[in-house]
């Protein structure tokens, strides 16, 4: 017979107390417990969620050597989305539990109905926990692809949703959201730290044991962190981070962990009213139209993943209204422009002690390349003496701390992307020539060791 017991789960990283604490053994944080009420099934039964498995086929498991275990790659399917696949390291791998997590109303559930609609040749069950199937149609409507074949399943209670996965046997499963499912062997409230686990532990062993791949749609906190135990991002194979401002049109589809790809990879879409529209070239999106030539505004060359991309960077620098001078940074690691203006200051000799500084990259995107710390100077510099930086000029470099450039990784990638938007010059670190063919290029390199040097090319 079950039986009702209190513990105590923080809400961070879901470790398990008999006693309040105030804080977590585990995690380290603060105030973290939550009291909650939590049925123990049988030991018969063989777990509070694992009833919800009882119609599902089961394969047991036995020791294998380890010579008998074949080492092909994993085939995948593709999903016809380029940004998509890139990101996941080439498509869908069969067995592979995926989360993507991201704001709400970012797009998470139209990327993913439209990829299900995109997949014609599949078998889809899409089951929605916070929409009806009428919402979900509308939304179809309004995309330019429709597949017949895409199931609607609009249902909360785990063990209903492994019935209907019996009976339909798709190929591809995806569940909005995985806060809203719950198991009816586990008595807490959806959402909550206990049924997130219980119900994602049953995922991803019905995922490993049937070979089927499932998606799941998962809440972001007020902190940026997905919602529920940290252990859920431990559990999946793959965690996507949708993210982006929903003042702009521009989405930054981002892989935190990958099992089976890199973690490097970035996609960028671009939200219409007919659905996310892969981007192709983000640079020619991310860099202002238009001739003028304006005070703090320098054109970076960075890559994330194999992709490489200009970008925009935008400063402001002016004089502190207040006794406290501010230091702003949008879509940049605001540390790393405290240590960058100090080595302007202490390296170049320019005084920003008493200056507002404000930086922006351009788009709404945020770029942890750390070769685009000879544009930030160079734009703060710009801003600084209120002068322009010529147009057809881009750079690229990593500043030390004592003022050295640093090279980059694939030089020659960001040259050529550079050539190819028809910048005339290019800033390089003078280490990266070393080895680069330069016959083919049609773009001068301007090669620069210290700071100084860079300033002065740039700015004379």
């Amino acid at each position: 017979m079950a039986k009702e017991k209190t513990v105590y789960v923080c809400s961070e990283c879901g470790q398990d107390s008999p006693k309040w604490v105030g804080r977590c053994p585990s995690c380290g944080g603060w105030n973290t417990l939550k009291q909650m009420t939590v049925r123990t099934a049988a030991p018969a039964s063989g777990g509070r969620a694992a009833g919800a498995l009882a119609g599902l086929e089961r394969q047991e498991a036995r020791p294998i050597a380890l010579s008998e275990i074949t080492a092909e790659e994993e085939p995948r399917f593709v999903t016809h989305d380029a940004e998509l696949d890139r990101v996941l390291g080439g498509g869908i791998v069969p067995g592979s539990l995926i989360l993507m997590g991201g704001e709400p109303g970012i797009g998470k559930s139209t990327l993913l109905l439209q990829t299900a609609l995109r997949l014609t040749d599949r078998r889809v069950l899409y089951v929605s926990g916070e929409e009806s199937e009428r919402q979900i149609k509308l939304r179809a409507d309004r995309l330019t692809t429709l597949s017949s074949d895409l199931l609607l399943l609009c249902e909360t209670r785990l063990e209903q949703i492994f019935t209907h996965i019996k009976n339909v046997k798709p190929d591809l499963v995806v569940i909005d959201s995985i806060q809203t499912i719950a198991a009816e062997a586990i008595d807490a409230s959806p959402g909550s730290v206990t049924q997130i686990r219980e119900c994602a532990a049953a995922i991803l062993k019905y995922a490993k044991e049937s070979g089927v791949p499932v998606v799941l749609i998962g809440h972001i906190t007020k902190e940026g962190s997905i919602a529920g135990p940290k252990v859920l991002e431990h559990i999946v194979d793959t965690v996507l981070q949708f993210e982006g401002d929903r003042h702009y049109l521009y989405r930054i589809l981002r892989s935190i962990k990958n099992r089976f790809g890199s973690t490097a990879e970035l996609g960028i879409y671009e939200m219409r009213s007919d659905g996310l529209r892969p981007v192709d070239n983000p640079s020619e999106l991310l860099l202002t139209q238009g001739n003028e030539e304006l005070s703090g505004i320098a054109i970076a060359a960075a890559i994330e993943g194999v992709r490489p991309f200009l970008i925009e960077t935008q400063a402001l620098v002016s004089t502190a209204a207040y006794g406290t001078p501010q230091r702003s940074a949008t879509g940049f690691d605001l540390r790393r422009l405290n240590m960058l203006l100090a080595v302007l200051e202490k390296r170049v000799g320019f005084k920003l002690a008493q200056k507002d500084v404000f930086l922006n990259i351009a788009g709404g995107i945020r770029v942890t390349d750390p070769a685009i710390d000879l544009s930030v100077i160079a734009s703060v510099l710009s801003s600084n003496v209120d002068t322009a930086i010529e147009r057809d000029v881009c750079m690229s470099g990593e500043v030390g701390l004592s003022g050295e450039i640093r090279p980059v990784t694939r030089i020659a990638q960001r040259i050529a992307e550079a050539q190819k938007l028809g910048f005339a010059r290019i800033v390089v670190p003078e280490a990266n020539l070393k080895g680069l063919d330069t016959t083919r290029l049609n773009i001068e390199l301007v090669p620069v060791r210290r700071v100084e040097e860079a300033l002065r090319a740039l700015f004379g």
